[in-house]
């Protein structure tokens, strides 16, 4: 068992969701180019494309009237080649950039978040990567039918302190620091927070591999065994341990109305992965719907119009084990009730998927599946050493 810590929600947070690149780039720019003083932006992949050139030459613009700008970018998502040219391209026109864990010199961790903050007023949090949304991400590149679907918030109030303090100490951390001043950063407390006299907003879930290891899954999972009414969770991929898939068929069992919006298409192993699930899940009353529009990357749940979160961290073993992550939860009806209607939305547009269609499918796929399943579960329990099974 890792170290373990509670995540803090402060109130007085104003949010506001973003929909996809089509908001989320826009509002993205728009933050750059305001920025006076300081700007952080940490991603998984930074494309080269028409997108990624208007915020690459954003973030030029602001650190050339003297903004300092702080970019990090995910070596093995953004690529060895593409996250050379930037390192180049950036320090060019003033702006400092790190790659994180080139060559895997620290392990097999990537970072996946995606985080922007903006004079320590205005951040941004979500699953979105630096790329247009036309272009599929994932093993094979091709122009998409529809935009890519997901989801990022914009936050401004008290927890922008917390994000950008995150963000900071990760940028110290990418750098070059001797293993005191980085057990330094690793173990220090966050400041304690009067408890709120309103009721709760939001608060910031990342994870790593020390202090904050099963904070996302938790998260969900005290979500889930306290749910009520319904339960709706959108994720590109689905392959989660036995306490996440145990957490769902419980509230299922208990009446609660439990919906996975999965995507499918980009990987054929974790396709698979989550097809070997489907059988038991459905057999419990959990609803299963297929993505197949465009291509699904939204990290978000809701749970009773009450609790909600949008982040980086999919529901799979990647994700809730070995990746760093960063989610934001928020306890807020109207956010959660206008996400909520937007994940639904993407339900209608799904297929959903009956019992009937895996009760008399041919043993060479449930072979597949079982062997796709045996395979990916023995890589996250010796990469990242949990009991996923």
């Amino acid at each position: 068992m890792g170290l373990q810590r509670n995540v803090i929600f402060t109130e007085q947070n104003q949010l506001t969701l973003l929909n996809s690149g089509g908001e989320f780039f826009p509002a993205l720019i728009s933050a750059i180019d305001s920025a006076q003083v300081e700007i952080y932006l940490e991603t998984y992949l930074f494309s080269e494309d028409i997108t990624g050139k208007l915020v690459h030459d954003a973030l030029c613009r602001a650190a050339q009237r003297h903004v300092s700008v702080y970019v990090i970018v995910d070596w093995l998502g953004t690529g060895n080649t593409r996250s050379a040219e930037l390192g180049r391209s950036f320090t060019a026109c003033g702006v400092q950039f790190r790659r994180f864990n080139p060559w895997f010199r620290r392990g097999f961790a990537r970072t996946h978040r995606k985080l922007f903050v903006a004079d320590q007023r205005l951040a941004i949090i979500g699953g979105i990567n630096i790329n247009h949304d036309l272009f599929a991400e994932g093993e094979h590149k091709r122009t998409l039918p529809f935009p890519r679907w997901d989801f990022a918030t914009s936050v401004s109030g008290p927890l922008v302190a917390e994000i950008h303090q995150l963000m900071s100490d990760q940028w110290k951390k990418v750098g070059k620091l001797d293993w005191l001043k980085r057990l330094e950063l690793l173990t220090a407390k966050k400041a304690a927070t009067a408890q709120p006299r309103a009721p709760i907003v939001a608060g910031l879930a990342p994870r790593d591999n020390f202090l904050y290891r099963r904070t996302i899954q938790k998260a969900y999972l005290y979500a889930l065994g306290n749910a009520r009414h319904q339960a709706i969770i959108a994720t590109p991929y689905f392959a989660p341990g036995r306490k996440f898939r145990n957490a769902l068929i419980s509230a299922a069992r208990r009446g609660v109305q439990v919906t996975l919006l999965i995507g499918c298409g980009d990987f054929r192993l974790q396709d698979a992965v989550a097809h070997s699930y489907y059988p038991k899940l459905l057999k419990h009353g959990v609803q299963i719907v297929e993505y197949r529009k465009s291509q699904l990357h939204a990290k978000v749940a809701v749970v009773d119009n009450e609790w909600a979160t949008i982040g980086s961290c999919n529901c799979d073993g990647l994700s809730l084990f070995i990746n760093q992550e960063a989610n934001i939860l928020i306890k807020d009806h109207e956010f959660s009730s206008q996400l909520s209607a937007a994940i639904l939305q993407g339900v209608a547009d799904g297929v959903k998927i009956n019992l009937a269609d895996y009760e008399n499918i041919s043993w060479q796929r449930k072979f597949w599946y079982g062997c796709s399943f045996f395979i990916y579960s023995s890589i996250i329990r010796l990469i990242a050493v949990e009991d996923f099974m």
